[in-house]
């Protein structure tokens, strides 16, 4: 069951957990600030989009740090494929699919006013009580649409 779940071995995910809370960590010593990706979209869309959603002050004076924040994730996954010499996964499922899938979870996560990484990693750390209700409303969801799809197919 073990080999299933950590199909490359649990040291590789292991590494990466203690890494990303690590950065994570960091990140709120030095500035007080929470590392949420769903955050970093809506930062993103205030440089290209006039609605007052996006122009509020919390997207547009963190932008800077949080699209560092998306490069170092991007460069992270780079440099660690040109360390190992391995490649990055891909996916069978059709890209329709992983569209949808992306527009539930990114509606689901404003929905929330977080993402399981800003929910999940940083708001647990800091026992935050709505990102427990948040992160098992985020695990129900998951475990329910993943056995709807497959039951589906």
């Amino acid at each position: 069951m073990i080999d299933a779940l950590f199909p490359h071995g649990i040291a590789w995910y292991l590494a990466g957990g203690l890494m990303i809370g690590a950065g994570v960590a960091l990140l709120f010593v030095t500035t007080g600030l929470i590392g949420g990706m769903s955050t970093v979209f809506s930062a993103v869309w205030s440089f290209v989009s006039g609605a007052a959603h996006f122009r509020q002050a919390r997207y547009v004076d963190s932008r800077a740090w949080r699209l560092v924040l998306a490069a170092g994730l991007v460069l992270g996954a780079a440099l660690w494929v040109a360390a190992t010499g391995r490649t990055i996964d891909t996916t069978s499922v059709p890209t329709f699919d992983l569209a949808l899938g992306g527009f539930i979870a990114g509606f689901g996560a404003r929905l929330a006013n977080g993402c399981t990484s800003g929910h999940g990693i940083c708001g647990l750390a800091s026992r935050q009580a709505s990102s427990l209700a948040a992160v098992a409303m985020f695990m129900a969801t998951a475990f329910v649409t993943a056995n709807l799809v497959a039951a589906l197919r």
